[in-house]
């Protein structure tokens, strides 16, 4: 068996795989070189050399301003919503031990459009665009709110949950199309951009809004590690090893809905991050949730990043939303696991 490298978070302690540790440093190494061609690619064209030159002096140049303001916090974002997308999806397959749940296929993200849509449809007006993002949160809590109390019955069992999620997502969408479909045009452009998931128009200030969110919840969920290995053996061993499993399962709820929820809030209904990026950090590392995180992480990152890099790249001079890019991968991705498991 391979040594472990132990990682002190407070009074939790991490076992991490030395091959997973060199794993984790060849995506960041891979994540800095897209960062960089993100940087210099675009409407205008930089050397790799000017946009390293201006990250380090920041300066009020016109190259500065294209790298600093424009393109720099967009990637930041989009790596950021894909982080937070990819451990949300990783805690609810361990939730529900299903490897087809994610955010957006069993309702969560389809909360927070509800809520989203109804919030640019009917109170934008009054109360302003800048509180759209806590509509979208509070709406994905709401969804997953129900779906927790549809799904009591003496308990939650994963299977249940993943069907009333299936079930109440399809009806969440056909209200998001209600919506749309009765609201101004205006408004309905701006749903639809917000619907496929998009990080354009990112500035500072929305990385500022999100990334505590992230600095919170990510070490929260690294401190469940090991609950959330043992719910994987199923309730009746957790339970025989010390875990309270109910309690447990609304705690991980509770995190997976956080993270999803800030980000659909914050880059609209993405889809397949949360998918996919798990699936891909288990053929990477192995099954242990304080190795697999950081790894789903930064693979969701890194698909959110390269989505964006196409979008606003390579349809000169449109600039199309990340989430058309995510999905025309995840949706092949996700009827492939479909065949596998033969569900």
């Amino acid at each position: 068996m391979d040594r472990l490298s132990r990682l002190a978070l407070g009074p939790v302690s991490l076992a991490i795989n030395p091959r997973t540790l060199a794993i984790i440093a060849g995506l960041l190494l891979l994540g800095l070189i897209l960062i960089l061609v993100s940087l210099s690619v675009g409407h205008v064209t930089l050397s790799p050399v000017t946009v390293v030159g201006e990250l380090l002096r920041n300066t009020d140049s016109p190259e500065g301003f294209i790298i600093n303001t424009l393109r720099l916090p967009r990637v930041v974002m989009a790596f950021m919503v894909g982080a937070a997308l990819g451990v949300s999806g990783l805690i609810l397959q361990a939730l529900v031990r299903n490897p087809l749940a994610s955010p957006d296929i069993i309702g969560i993200s389809g909360g927070a459009s509800v809520a989203a849509v109804a919030f640019l449809s009917f109170l934008t007006p009054y109360l302003g665009i800048h509180w759209l993002p806590v509509a979208a949160i509070a709406g994905a809590m709401l969804a997953a709110l129900v779906i927790y109390m549809l799904a009591w019955q003496q308990g939650v069992t994963p299977v249940r949950l993943v069907l009333i999620g299936i079930g109440l997502s399809a009806a969440m969408g056909a209200a998001t199309t209600l919506m749309i479909t009765l609201s101004p045009i205006s408004t309905t452009m701006t749903a639809y951009v917000w619907l496929t998931g998009s990080v354009y128009g990112s500035d500072w200030s929305d990385v500022r809004a999100l990334a505590p969110w992230l600095a919170i919840l990510l070490p929260l969920a690294l401190t469940r590690a090991r609950a959330i290995d043992l719910q994987e053996f199923g309730d009746t061993v957790a339970h025989g090893l010390g875990l309270a499993v109910q309690r447990n399962r609304m705690l991980l709820l509770l995190l997976s809905v956080a993270l999803a929820g800030a980000a659909v809030a914050h880059a609209g209904a993405i889809g397949f991050v949360g998918l996919m990026a798990p699936h891909i950090a288990r053929k990477l590392v192995e099954r242990h949730f304080a190795g697999l995180a950081p790894v789903a992480a930064i693979i969701g990152g890194l698909l959110v990043m390269i989505a964006d890099l196409i979008g606003r790249t390579v349809f000169v001079p449109l600039d199309l939303p990340a989430g058309i890019f995510v999905s025309a991968v995840g949706a092949p991705f996700f009827i492939y696991l479909l065949f596998r498991q033969r569900y």
